[in-house]
């Protein structure tokens, strides 16, 4: 025959719904048991955690949480699922609960037919029982007191599965405990050892499954606001009243992103005129990522407040030195002013590769890099030459970042560099491509060369005309 659970021992137990829990403890023993809970630090719901460990890793842990000082729960003795007994603690209150609710506490077991046991719990005055239609309202108020201490239960154990015992009698606020929030309940007249048991690990198992599930939802939320943000954060051309084709691929190098260092613009000022760049910021993180989209706004507004060239990009060189978390870090910069009539344009290099110029019956080449800038962050008072370039009356200017020339080219330590990326471009116009096609081609027969994913982060941007 059963007999109570002594308050705040370790039971050793057989599992089967006949065996026997020690005795209750002598008064010495639960006064010592008393002072070594009343010593035990408080848990807080933050700080509070069940083990990660699986469950047949360490013994399980049950506190029941019952408020009869005669020990009036019966709890039969029950092994885990390798043969552990199944540590017992009991608590008279929610404070007691909460005291012993430390980290190795696996499971709660609640029981709501005490009586009037949640109302003391949870500090609400029990309801007094009266005669007739007054006795079913007294009901009412103590089934919302009973789930108020679940509610507090959960409340400051968010981590730990929860069981709930009742009679047969109460399957319906059984049931209402479980959509609070409970793993399960459990009816006291056909409790044994062999059904707590399973009761416990499934209601372990079931509360790591929700709390696994949680995270995943959780992050998915998270991964979508990035997304929004960084899909954001992506550049519109403004280039309405200009003649000119836009095109451009982005692809950045760290997983799961939408946005790395690189990053582009262009803008039609009220003169007519194009301004386009291309940069890239030294290193791959979110960081570098975040000062890019500085760079690009910055490069933005001073572009349409009417600067230009090395006025420009000094300007650029104070904000990227003043928002650049440290001073290691640097970005290059590649910027091109196309005239109204689109037939010249102003280059600028800091650091950056030169751009690559196709027309019509000649072959791809790149643009002059001689006497370019250093990188931005690089030299305090530095200088950047513009230089003049014709450009013709119909043509195509591919900017791009070094992410598509660094890849290499099988499995030996040959880059595809420049001039590999302009025969590369040459052999798809042979094909015919131009446009978003050419662009998405040799991205695409660079991750090929390179034997897959690019490592860093890929920019390419295409601007074309056709005269007439």
């Amino acid at each position: 025959m059963s007999v109570p659970v002594p308050r705040q021992r370790d039971t050793p137990a057989t599992e089967g719904g006949q065996a026997v829990l020690h005795t209750a403890a002598p008064p010495a023993a639960t006064a010592t048991a008393t002072a070594v809970a009343q010593a035990t630090p408080q848990a807080t719901p933050q700080a509070t955690a069940p083990p990660q460990a699986a469950p047949h890793a360490i013994p399980l842990t049950l506190l029941v949480i019952e408020d009869d000082p005669a020990g009036g729960l019966t709890v039969p003795e029950i092994l885990d699922a390798d043969g552990h007994r199944i540590r017992l603690r009991t608590a008279r209150n929610l404070t007691e609960a909460e005291r012993l609710l430390t980290p190795d506490v696996h499971c709660i077991l609640l029981d709501l037919s005490l009586p009037d046991a949640s109302a003391r719990m949870a500090g609400v005055p029990a309801v007094p029982a009266v005669p007739g239609a007054a006795a079913a309202g007294a009901g009412t108020a103590t089934a919302v007191d009973q789930l108020a201490a679940l509610r507090q239960v959960l409340r400051i154990a968010p981590r730990h599965a929860v069981l709930v015992l009742t009679g047969e009698d109460d399957a319906e606020r059984a049931a209402e405990a479980v959509r609070v929030g409970a793993q399960d309940f459990l009816f006291r007249d056909e409790l044994d050892g062999r059904l707590l048991s399973r009761a416990i690990r499934y209601a372990v198992e079931r509360k790591r499954a929700d709390i696994a599930q949680y995270k995943l939802a959780e992050s998915k939320l998270r991964a979508q606001e990035n997304a929004r943000l960084e899909r954001g954060l992506l550049p519109t051309p403004l280039l309405e009243g200009s003649d000119l084709r836009f095109a451009a691929r982005y692809r950045p190098g760290r997983s799961r992103a939408l946005l790395g260092g690189d990053f582009y613009d262009t803008v039609r000022t009220p003169d007519g005129t194009v301004h386009a760049m291309i940069g890239d910021v030294c290193g791959h993180g979110p960081d570098e990522a975040a000062l890019g989209v500085e760079l690009r706004i910055a490069w933005r507004a001073l572009t349409l407040a009417g600067l230009c060239g090395d006025d420009l990009l000094a300007t650029l060189q104070e904000v990227l030195e003043v928002e650049r978390p440290h001073e290691e870090i640097f970005a290059t910069l590649c910027t091109v002013d196309i005239a109204p009539d689109g037939r010249r344009a102003g280059l600028c290099l800091a650091g950056h590769p030169a751009p690559l110029i196709s027309r019509p019956g000649r072959r791809a080449r790149l643009l002059p890099y001689e006497n370019s800038g250093p990188a931005l962050g690089l030299l305090p008072k530095a200088r950047w030459p513009r230089r003049q370039v014709e450009l013709g009356g119909t043509w195509s200017l591919m900017l791009y970042t070094d992410g598509l020339i660094e890849g290499r080219i099988g499995e030996g330590k040959e880059r595809l560099g420049q001039d590999g990326m302009v025969d590369m471009i040459n052999r798809h116009l042979d094909r015919g491509l131009s446009g978003e096609g050419l662009l998405e081609a040799s991205v695409t027969e660079a991750r090929r060369l390179n034997g897959g994913e690019l490592t860093d982060d890929v920019a390419v941007v295409l601007l074309s005309r056709a005269e007439g």
